[in-house]
This record gives C-alpha cells, sequence and structure tokens, in this order.
C-alpha cells in the first residue's frame, strides 16, 4: 500500500455520505496503489509499465482520489485541444458506491472550462452496466455504439460525452 502522507489539498466536493476524499496528480510513489487497485478490478489489468508510459506522455495525466495516506482511486485521462478523453476511472472495491468516483470526476469537470476544453469523452463496454450508469447520473449521453470492438470479441462499446457549459 501507498505511505503517502503529504496531503494539504481538501477536496472541492465534499460526498454525500460523509467519506471526502482528495484528488490530486498521482506521482510515480502512488503507482504500487494504483496498481493494486487496478488488479483488484480488472482480468486483465494494466500493468507498472503501462502507467509509467502514460505518465511520461506529454498529453496524458493521472489523478488519485486519497483518504488519508491511502489511495482510494485513480483517473486517466488525455487532454485534447478541446476536450479530454478518459482512459481510465477505477475504484478500489472496498471504496465503490462511496461517490469516490463522483469526487474524481467533480474535479476534472470544476478544471475544465478553465482549461477550454468543453468535453469530456469516454467508451464503456455495454456488460459493465453499473459504469453506464453511474456516468448517465453525472450527465454522460451516448454519442455512438461501436459493435464488436472491444478487446476479445463480441461486446459493443459505448462511447459517451459530458458536455461543459461554455463560460
Amino acid at each position: 500500500m501507498n505511505t503517502t502522507t503529504h496531503f494539504n489539498i481538501e477536496p472541492s466536493w465534499q460526498a454525500a455520505d460523509g467519506f471526502p476524499v482528495s484528488v490530486r496528480w498521482m506521482v510515480r510513489r502512488d503507482l504500487p496503489a494504483v496498481v493494486g487497485i487496478e488488479q483488484a478490478c480488472f482480468e486483465f489489468p494494466w500493468q507498472k509499465e503501462d502507467f509509467l508510459g502514460c505518465m511520461q506522455s506529454r498529453n496524458c495525466i493521472g489523478m488519485v482520489a486519497a483518504r488519508e495516506e491511502w489511495v482510494v482511486g485513480f483517473m486517466i485521462y488525455e487532454t485534447k485541444k478541446r476536450q479530454v478523453d478518459i482512459s481510465s476511472i477505477v475504484v478500489h472495491p472496498r471504496y465503490q458506491r462511496r461517490s469516490v468516483g463522483s469526487q474524481m470526476m467533480r474535479k476534472l469537470i470544476d478544471k475544465l472550462a478553465n482549461q477550454k476544453r468543453y468535453r469530456i469523452i469516454l467508451q464503456v463496454r455495454e456488460s459493465n452496466l453499473p459504469a453506464l450508469c453511474f456516468f448517465r447520473l453525472l450527465g454522460f449521453r451516448v454519442r455512438r455504439i461501436s459493435k464488436n470492438c472491444h478487446e476479445g470479441g463480441d461486446e459493443d462499446v459505448y462511447e459517451m460525452e459530458y458536455s461543459v457549459a461554455k463560460i
């Protein structure tokens, strides 16, 4: 587990159930916790090298959600000229359904308009009903359905979009 102890950032949005987290940039020392969460959640998880490669990419950004000194979730996204593409948003199974994902998304949404980016795009497998419902509740809408395009075969993928009001 990660034992980082420098969390001076107050969350900009508190969870209704009293489980607030600090959302901050991902740093290299977060990787053991991030990889552990990834392995706990996916059959074919990203490896440490995948995260390192992403972190070294100019437009790829990682954020973590931390409770005290523990990383409980993370998000990876890529910035483009007018939008953000989310590659992954994951919460440790022990902390799911406690508003951790919502707090990470709120932090990202709060930053977007200030950066002149007005859309968030992501993809969700059709079988991932909890994620589809989660993003729908946050205001995401399905843009397109791609047939049989996910790794391993015959599962459709929903491309979803969230639009931020232009300031």
